[in-house]
This record gives C-alpha cells, structure tokens and sequence, in this order.
C-alpha cells in the first residue's frame, strides 16, 4: 500500500508538500531519511521515474518537468516492496497532473517557504485511499494505467536501484544513464573499428592479386603498345 508521499523542488530540494500519514503504520522516519537523500542526488541528468528498493519498503519517483527544467519537481511515494510498480506510478501520474495544474505557476518563486503547498494534502489523501490497497486500485485506476503502458511501454523501463548503493557507494541517480551511454559510445567506436578491420584484411587479401593484374597489364602495354 501507499504509505506517505512526499513532493519537493528539483532544483534546491526545497520540500512542497508532504502526506500526513497514519500514526498507526510502520516507522517510517529511516525511509522517509532516504528520500530526503533522493531529492539531494538528483541532478539534470537523472531518470525521470526511478524505482528504489529499500528492504521491506520500496521508494518510487517521479519527475517532472524533466530535472533539467528550472521548475522540475519530484514526486516520490513510499510503499511496500510488494506494490505493484505500475499502480505507484499512476498514483504518482495523478498527484504531478493536479500539482502542476494547481501550483505550476508558482514553483519558481523564490520566495517559497517549505512545505508552502501543505494544502496539497488533502487531494493526496484522497488519491491515496484509492490506491490503498492494490486491489482496489487495480479496478478504479484502469484508465491510468493504460496511459501509464503507453508511456512506458514496459514497466522495465523503470530504472530501478537498490539504496544501499546510494548510502555507502554513494551512486548519484544518473549513473545508470551515464554508463548507458558510456557503453553506446563504446559500442559505436567498437563498430567502427571492426569496419576499419575489415577493409584492412580486404586491402591485404587482395592487394597481391591486384598488383599482379597491374603488372600483367603493364607487360602487355609495353609488349604490343
């Protein structure tokens, strides 16, 4: 289920809004740390959906605009590790439709105090009791989620990460994206060279015929030329 919510600004982590959550659940104040750390490992070049895998819970966000936009904000959810991944995000889809909607114009003042928008709460609430249980939320978010597929295609294309890399390795959140494209720099450059290979072996393969036929060319013109 959907345990707490917490939304803060890309660009200086300032925090936006936050869930209030049930006093009753599990302690979550070590999770809710984590996701503290999220929001300060964000860079331009992070992925826009993340989900993190954090013992018995999961911490799953959402971006958007994109980090690099100055008015970026991030939307990140804390669950159980048996949530579906696709009902977190359109639980998160909902909460980034109706915040940008409500507060979009505001998020660049540089005026704002944390958690200015403490109202937003109240339609977090409400949007987390539909997705509670995942069962329910299967049924009443139908239309979400296809929208959802459509924009991911696959749910594997989620990036996930595990936290322990981000507290003792200290991995910044773009570096799955930077390896990716280390290795499609790699890949291209690997390509390339294997062409050059190729005509290298051609060159050497069939230069000696090439150069015999010259010769016997040359001996005839000067035989009957």
């Amino acid at each position: 289920m959907v345990l707490s919510t917490h939304i803060a600004r890309v660009s200086d982590s300032l925090p936006l809004a936050q869930s209030v959550d049930d006093v009753q659940g599990p302690d979550l104040t070590q999770y809710k740390q984590q996701a503290k750390l999220i929001f300060r490992k964000l860079t331009p070049s992070s992925e826009t959906r993340c989900s993190i895998d954090s013992g018995p819970m999961s911490l799953h966000y959402l971006v958007h605009p994109p980090p690099s936009d100055p008015s970026s904000v991030v939307y990140l959810t804390i669950t159980e590790a048996s949530y579906p991944r696709k009902l977190a995000f359109s639980y998160l889809d909902e909460l980034a439709r109706e915040f940008e909607m409500s507060y979009g114009r505001q998020i660049l003042q540089r005026t704002l105090r944390p958690y200015a928008f403490v109202a937003f709460d109240t339609f977090m609430q409400r949007t987390k009791r539909l997705y509670a249980d995942s069962r329910t939320a299967e049924s009443t978010a139908g239309s979400h989620l296809d929208k959802l597929n459509e924009d991911l295609q696959d749910v594997q294309k989620i990036m996930t990460k595990n936290m322990e890399d981000l507290l003792w390795r200290g991995d910044s959140l773009d570096h799955m994206s930077t390896l990716s494209s280390s290795l499609r720099d790699e890949s291209l450059k690997y390509r390339r060279a294997a062409r050059k290979i190729n005509v290298d072996a051609m060159i050497r393969k069939y230069a000696p015929i090439g150069a015999l036929v010259l010769l016997f060319l040359f001996i005839l013109y000067v035989k009957f030329g």
